[in-house]
């Protein structure tokens, strides 16, 4: 096959060229692996050096090549011009699918270029973007909900994502759950006093941590409350954070709390890995009801006792383990969890997917989507025209 694979840049607080990180970078490079044609385009809501760049498996030979673009100051005229040089490009690539990904534009934009190419196009949802600022601006949500009805096919990060699109978007197509995944090099059970040891971390203490977007909609407010009750009752008890935040998250400072700002993937598997018990925390809302948070499977991968918010993905995913669920917002709820975690600690023994599995998963979708027939439709009476 030959796959075009349209994305955004920066997402999860990472950098899909300068991190080679997450979704975007690990399911196209597998895919590539297999040995199918995949070229990338990406859009840089950053300023950063326009150019491409070669993502290559040493290993297999196996090569994604890249192209990135910045949408300047002036979002409308950035996307047009997007537009025109993702077109150029993937005119003279001749895809047989596009997977478009990661926000309300790129959906719009890959259904649209599928028609116009006369290829298949698959829109992927790794997250509920109807709570994204981009879906707010004039015009978009009717475009993106149009978008997601005429795809070839849709791929959803969530069983819960996947009931919303079918039910309210009347998504008649086909579609299934891309469920994220870990890197098996990076996340493996670790030995803890080691891993703190590479943090400077204290060895006797009692470690709770979480480690992701630290942003008001992930509810980390949450956990800085319930650590202050955890604290006022145990001395032993100490807070590791670590991720991309907003101003408007402020992160106490105190000789208990260990703030390890934003860390390479190593770093990450070892702060997991140096902590007693693991939070993923979440907000009951239209994003984390829908979302599935890659940290919990990064977490059961290194063997860490979790609890998460009782919210959406995680509740399926923990109902047969309530020890390991609080009530969203409630840091009485996620102190009482953290404490019988502490006393009694519990791993989730179940096998973790790895990118390479959800890959040959996408990629069996894929292979179905073009072998199927689909309708002709009128590109601009559906879109209008970009010029």
């Amino acid at each position: 096959m030959k796959i075009l694979v349209l994305t955004k840049r920066q997402y999860m607080g990472k950098d899909l060229l300068d991190d080679r990180f997450g979704r975007f970078r690990e399911i196209p490079l597998e895919l590539a692996r297999f040995g199918h044609q995949v070229l990338g385009i990406c859009l840089s809501y950053r300023t950063k050096e326009e150019d491409h760049v070669e993502d290559r498996d040493v290993s297999s030979e196996a090569t994604v090549t890249w192209h990135s673009f910045n949408i300047g100051k002036l979002v409308f005229p950035g996307l047009r011009r997007y537009f025109r040089c993702a077109r150029t490009l993937a005119a003279d690539f001749r895809p047989d699918v596009i997977w478009a990904c990661s926000d309300s534009f790129h959906a719009i934009f890959g259904a649209r270029l599928g028609r116009l190419l006369r290829a298949r196009s698959v829109v992927d949802l790794y997250d509920n973007f109807e709570s994204y600022g981009g879906t707010h601006l004039p015009g978009v949500l009717p475009l993106f909900k149009r978008a997601v009805r005429i795809a070839d096919g849709i791929s959803c990060v969530s069983d819960e994502l996947a009931s919303l699109i079918a039910n309210e978007y009347r998504r008649p197509g086909r579609s299934i759950v891309l469920k994220n995944a870990v890197r098996g090099d990076l996340f493996y059970p670790r030995d803890r006093i080691h891993s703190r040891k590479l943090l400077g971390i204290p060895d006797r203490i009692k470690l709770v941590g979480t480690v992701g977007a630290l942003r008001r909609n992930r509810g980390v407010e949450t956990l800085l409350s319930a650590f202050e009750l955890l604290a006022s009752e145990d001395s032993a008890i100490e807070l590791a954070i670590a991720g991309p935040r907003t101003n408007s998250v402020m992160i106490p400072k105190s000789s208990r709390i260990h703030d390890f700002g934003v860390l390479p993937l190593e770093g990450v598997a070892n702060l997991i890995s140096a902590m007693d018990v693991a939070v993923v925390c979440n907000r009951d809302s239209s994003f984390g009801r829908y979302n599935f948070p890659q940290k919990f499977y990064e977490i059961m991968a290194c063997r860490v006792p979790v609890i998460a918010a009782s919210v959406g993905s995680m509740k399926k995913a923990l109902r047969d383990h309530p020890e390991c669920l609080f009530e969203p917002e409630s840091p009485t709820s996620l102190a009482a969890a953290v404490r019988a975690q502490l006393q009694n600690p519990s791993t989730i023994n179940r096998s973790v997917p790895t990118w390479r599995d959800t890959a040959k998963h996408l990629e069996s979708f894929l292979e179905t989507i073009i072998a199927n027939h689909r309708p002709n439709y009128d590109v601009n009476s559906t879109f209008g025209t970009v010029s």
